[in-house]
């Protein structure tokens, strides 16, 4: 992919949900929810304060977040749907 976000921004490509619950039931399309889990795939330089210095990101390309429902905005690249949202619309990072 050929583009690099601003300043704090972020883009993510959601990763799906489970299809079944722990019991075994299947969960139909029409019942889904969109999922609140993604992998981030660019981040940019990071926000710049008052006095022009530039705050490094604590993100990273590859990393695996958690963000909100209505988190970011929804753009299309290359076919696939990603997600570009602010640094601060993430609520945390999973880590194994």
């Amino acid at each position: 992919m050929n583009i690099r976000p601003l300043n704090d921004r972020i883009i993510v490509e959601r990763l799906e949900e489970e299809t079944k619950t722990a019991g075994g039931l299947i969960i139909p399309d029409t019942a889904k929810e969109k999922p609140q889990q993604g992998k981030v795939i660019a981040v940019g330089h990071g926000k710049k304060t008052e006095d022009g210095k530039v705050l490094p990101l604590d993100v990273k390309a590859g990393d695996k977040v958690l963000f909100g429902k209505y988190a970011g905005t929804e753009i299309k690249i290359e076919g696939k749907e990603y997600l570009m949202m602010r640094e601060d619309d993430i609520l945390g990072v999973i880590e194994k």
